[in-house]
């Protein structure tokens, strides 16, 4: 598994409805019951002015299209429901 997590680390992630590169890999939500992927965290360019913050993305595993050798194709759209990014303020540090 440790070596599944480390080649999906050098992958770029490009959401395909704009063609934007939304950044790499950090990490992964596992479901423990199932064993499951649920989801990729995805951590892209600092904010402006922000010397610590950084945009965090969670794609859904169903979101992902394609895994390929350099980079990861994902139909991603921001849902209101799911948390975006986490500050790095003391309150991000609490959530």
């Amino acid at each position: 598994m440790q070596c599944c997590i480390t080649e999906l680390r050098s992958k770029d992630v490009i959401n395909k409805r704009t063609g934007a590169r939304l950044g790499n890999v950090v990490d992964c939500q596992v479901d423990t019951c199932t064993g499951c992927l649920v989801a990729l965290v995805v951590v892209g360019r600092p904010r402006v002015m922000g010397f610590f913050q950084r945009e965090e993305y969670f794609v859904r595993w169903e979101d992902i299209e394609v895994i390929g050798d350099d980079i990861i194709l994902v139909n991603y759209t921001h849902n209101a429901a799911e948390p975006r990014r986490r500050g790095t303020t003391v309150e991000g540090f609490f959530r």
